[in-house]
């Protein structure tokens, strides 16, 4: 169960970052007003002041915040991923730009609006809603852990898999190179299979390959060709493990596999 631990840890940290964010936001659009907040909280002058002074520049922390929370957000709770994105990029069909579609592409460039008679129409503080917002859903993955309807799956099964291939990479290392090969192919076959679950996909095949499930998932967009030419690769070596009996794998070939698999479980959802 050590995966839950992690994403229970992950998402605490990001979550006490968040709020650090959202006092820096609220900081740099009304710093007189949350000076006074601070000073109203924290009665001794001096720490009020070394308080303000600690606050975390927004624009260099946003961002690294904004990926790893959007990775979390990916895998735990993958059909809010796109409202999570969403109030970040600028939209594509955006014709003018109002309070309730400032997004934070827009806040990291400090744009300022202003009406055709020169009065500022809409600024930076727009976005504090929006980030708010995002900082929202991100503790919202707290109820997952929380809820009886949490499917934790998947946790346990990525901790099987590296489990999995923790075996296969000290076989390998023993020169039993055929059998960490095996070893590293049926994770990557289970693992694609999930992922078509996760995609709400099916194959007609009753006993579908690395390769059907390749195919499948490229032909379905949920990866690039790039990704499908990495998989077709080491299901390639997989079989050269498996059914190749003409020669051996070489060893450094089967390091590539357990690598490559190593990656695609951690990357491909």
């Amino acid at each position: 169960m050590k995966n839950i631990e992690k994403y229970k840890d992950d998402l605490e940290l990001l979550i006490q970052k968040g709020e650090k964010l959202d006092l820096s936001m609220k900081y740099a659009c009304h710093k007189e007003d949350v000076e006074k907040q601070i000073n109203n909280a924290i009665k001794d002058k001096e720490k009020a002041k070394e308080y303000i002074k600690n606050i975390i520049p927004f624009n260099r922390e946003y961002q690294n915040w904004y990926s790893e929370s959007s990775v979390l957000i990916k895998q735990l709770m993958p059909n809010r991923l796109n409202d999570f994105v969403r109030l970040y990029e600028k939209p594509k069909t955006r014709k003018a730009i109002e309070y309730g579609n400032y997004v934070m592409e827009d806040y990291l460039q400090n744009l300022v609006v202003t009406h055709s008679y020169g009065g500022k129409k809409v600024g930076p503080e727009a976005a504090i809603s929006q980030f708010d917002q995002q900082l929202n859903i991100l503790k919202s993955l707290e109820k997952r852990f929380e809820s009886s309807l949490f499917d934790i799956r998947q946790l346990v099964q990525a901790d099987l898999f590296d489990s999995e291939l923790d075996t296969a990479k000290e076989l390998n290392k023993n020169k039993f190179s055929r059998g960490a090969g095996a070893i590293a192919g049926v994770v990557l076959e289970k693992h694609l299979g999930q992922v078509l679950v996760n995609h709400n996909l099916k194959t007609a095949k009753k006993n579908p390959s690395i390769s059907d499930f390749n195919d499948h998932l490229k032909n379905e967009g949920v990866y690039d060709t790039p990704t499908w030419r990495r998989v077709q690769f080491l299901g390639d070596i997989r079989n050269l493990c498996d059914h190749n009996k003409s020669r051996e794998p070489k060893q450094e070939e089967v390091e590539e596999l357990i690598s490559g698999v190593e990656m695609i479980i951690k990357t491909i959802f």
